[in-house]
């Protein structure tokens, strides 16, 4: 599962700063709609309909580098892809970019596990690790 995702995207006018460029708060924002596009349509798991079965799946971390500002009405892409853990923790890492023009703009790893609704320990339901069982192992930095 190397196959990487991508969403095109266009800066919406409210999320520019008063310096003209893209407010860093939105990086993380474009991030997760790709992600969560990516991990409903590639991975098989809906948000809504496993929070109605008792599991949430969410973040434990995440780390972006800034590279290049977008500015207003700049059209972008978002990518994602999918690794496991090295440490075979039940955690799924997602590498992901904004890249305009052939340009890496920001990178990110997101980091996320499942929980139980009613509490307990982070696990990934067997049917979602049936959806990623060739993903590469996220190599520890």
């Amino acid at each position: 599962m190397t196959m990487e995702y991508s969403k095109n995207y266009t800066v919406a006018d409210g999320h520019i700063d008063v310096q003209g460029i893209m407010d860093g708060l939105y990086y993380p924002f474009y991030m997760e709609e790709c992600r969560h596009d990516y991990i409903r349509e590639i991975l098989g798991f809906d948000f809504v309909e496993q929070a109605n079965n008792g599991v949430f799946m969410v973040l434990s971390e995440y780390s972006i580098k800034f590279i290049r500002s977008l500015k207003k009405d700049d059209n972008f892409d978002v990518t994602c892809a999918v690794f496991t853990d090295a440490h075979e923790l039940p955690r799924l890492h997602f590498k992901q970019s904004i890249v305009k023009n052939g340009k890496i703009m920001a990178s990110a790893v997101f980091t996320g596990t499942c929980i139980p609704a009613a509490g307990g320990r982070p696990y990934l339901p067997e049917e979602l690790k049936a959806n990623f069982g060739d993903a590469p192992v996220l190599e520890v930095r």
